[in-house]
């Protein structure tokens, strides 16, 4: 296992908060940011589990997407670029089976996947989908969902890629990278979400 702290080159929200059956808390603004800086890119090309009050860009795929709202369906294959995935916390086996799938088949389109999803380095879902196929960053730094408090767990960041396809295991303090920034953005406000949109109808996105 390595520490990793310096850039390097290798939402739609899923978190449900202790006594909350939320499933669609978008992901915390300053972290996007720390992601965009450390890994080198400009803007996300999809979000991957998303709806319309919470999409990180303007091309994702969930409810009130005019590309698919059944994300686990639709053929990923037809997806390049840099793909966020912020899935529901409350069944995340399918989605990580399918980032492995997608990334580790065959294609003509170089594609990575972004996958925040909690620490649970003992599931199933990890051990056959995750750790073989991705490059995992356990994250320091608790993250804030609602933009009160920290999520109630450790969680991690999986890249999956078709490109200079690499796995292993590291630790990342995303909060120096804001902080090493020359303008590092304010601590996040409360992220866009909305309760009468369930999460769960968003495991078809």
């Amino acid at each position: 296992m390595s520490r990793v702290r310096g850039p390097v080159r290798v939402s739609a929200g899923g978190a449900s908060l202790t006594n909350s059956g939320k499933q669609d808390y978008g992901t915390p603004a300053d972290f996007l940011v720390a992601v965009r800086q450390y890994f080198g890119i400009t803007v996300f090309d999809w979000d991957l589990a998303a709806h319309q009050d919470n999409h990180i860009v303007s091309r994702w795929l969930g409810p009130g997407s005019t590309e698919a709202e059944d994300s686990l369906t639709y053929d990923w294959d037809r997806l390049d670029g840099h793909l966020w995935l912020n899935p529901p916390f409350n069944d995340i086996a399918p989605w990580a089976k399918k980032c492995a799938t997608t990334c580790g088949a065959p294609s003509s389109r170089r594609r990575t996947i972004y996958f925040l999803v909690p620490a649970s380095v003992g599931a199933n879902w990890f051990a056959e989908s995750v750790f073989p196929y991705a490059r995992v960053y356990a994250l320091q730094g608790r993250l804030s969902f609602d933009g009160k408090a920290p999520y109630p767990k450790d969680c991690m960041l999986c890249v999956f890629t078709n490109v200079h396809r690499t796995n292993g295991f590291a630790v990342w303090d995303w909060r120096y990278t804001l902080k090493k920034m020359p303008n590092p953005p304010q601590p996040s406000s409360r992220p866009k979400s909305t309760p009468s949109v369930p999460r769960r109808s968003a495991r078809t996105s």
